[in-house]
C-alpha cells in the first residue's frame, strides 16, 4: 500500500507518517519541503503517481495569502483533481469537531473541504477531532497580552495529537468510512482551565482571564459546540500525562 501524506510536517502529518510507517505501508511525504505545493498543484501529480491513498491533513501557514477558507477550496479541490487522476482508492481528510456550529473562516473552510469530498466520486473518509493539547498550548502561550490570557469557558474533550495520528493511520490503511468519525479525548475540561496549568507549566506568570467572548480560531465559542458526539472514538493520553511529558522539555 502506498499512502501520500498532504501536510506531512505539521503536528498531525509527521506523527501519521510515523504511524503509518509502523503499519508498514509506503509512505510518501507532502508538503513545499518535499517540493509539493496543494495551493499552485506544483508536484501533486508526481506526488500521487501509483498512490493508493491519499490522506489530507493541511492547514494554511500562518504567513499564508490566503484566508482559510480560500485555502481549503484551493487545497482540497487541487488534491481531489490529482487524486483522481492518479486512480486514488481512498481519500481522507482531517476536520474539526464542531464545524458546522463554529462562525469564521476558518471552520467555513473546513466545512468545504468536508463537502467537496463528499460531493467527490472517490470512496472517502472524514476524521474530525476536537482541540488538541498542542492547539490549547499554543493558544496559551501566544503573547497577545503582557500579563493576561482571554479564554472562553468552554467544555471540550481535548486530545493529544498523537492519539489523532494514531486514528488517522489506522483509518487511512483500513476500508473507505464513506462516514465521519470524531476522535476526541478521554476526559471533559474547560478550555480555560487547561490554559491556566499550561501557563503554570511552562513557569509563565500572566493570568487566565475567563472570557465568554474569547475567540478560537477566529470563532466565538457557545456552550457544546466543542463537544464531541456519543459516538466518538476515544484517546488514550490523558492532559495530565500530556503535560507531565511536555514539561520535561519546558526550560527551566
Amino acid at each position: 500500500m502506498r499512502v501520500v501524506v498532504a501536510g506531512a510536517n505539521g503536528w498531525i502529518g509527521s506523527r501519521t507518517v510515523a504511524r503509518l510507517r509502523d503499519h508498514g505501508v509506503e509512505v510518501v511525504p507532502a508538503s513545499r519541503r518535499n517540493r509539493v505545493d496543494v495551493i499552485t498543484g506544483r508536484g501533486l501529480r508526481e506526488a500521487l503517481r501509483g498512490a493508493d491513498v491519499v490522506v489530507d491533513v493541511t492547514n494554511p501557514p500562518s504567513h499564508a495569502a490566503q484566508t482559510g477558507l480560500e485555502f481549503f477550496r484551493t487545497a482540497t479541490s487541487n488534491l481531489l483533481t490529482a487524486a483522481a487522476a492518479a486512480g486514488v482508492e481512498h481519500c481522507l481528510v482531517l476536520s474539526v469537531v464542531g464545524a458546522e456550529r463554529l462562525r469564521s473562516d476558518y471552520f467555513r473552510g473546513k466545512l468545504v473541504q468536508e463537502g467537496k469530498v463528499l460531493r467527490s466520486p472517490l470512496p472517502h473518509s472524514i476524521v474530525r477531532a476536537t482541540p488538541f493539547f498542542e492547539s490549547v498550548e499554543a493558544m496559551a502561550t501566544k503573547k497577545t497580552h503582557h500579563d493576561r490570557v482571554h479564554v472562553a469557558p468552554v467544555l471540550t474533550r481535548p486530545v493529544a495529537a498523537d492519539d489523532v495520528a494514531a486514528a488517522v493511520a489506522r483509518v487511512a490503511v483500513g476500508l473507505p468510512l464513506f462516514d465521519t468519525l470524531e476522535v476526541a479525548g478521554p476526559e471533559e475540561h474547560r478550555i480555560d482551565d487547561l490554559a491556566a496549568e499550561v501557563l503554570a507549566a511552562r513557569r509563565d506568570e500572566r493570568v487566565v482571564v475567563t472570557d465568554a467572548h474569547a475567540r478560537y480560531f477566529g470563532a466565538e465559542l457557545g456552550k457544546g459546540s466543542l463537544l464531541p458526539g456519543a459516538e466518538a472514538r476515544t484517546g488514550h493520553t490523558t492532559f495530565a500525562e500530556w503535560l507531565a511529558r511536555a514539561a520535561v522539555h519546558t526550560p527551566g
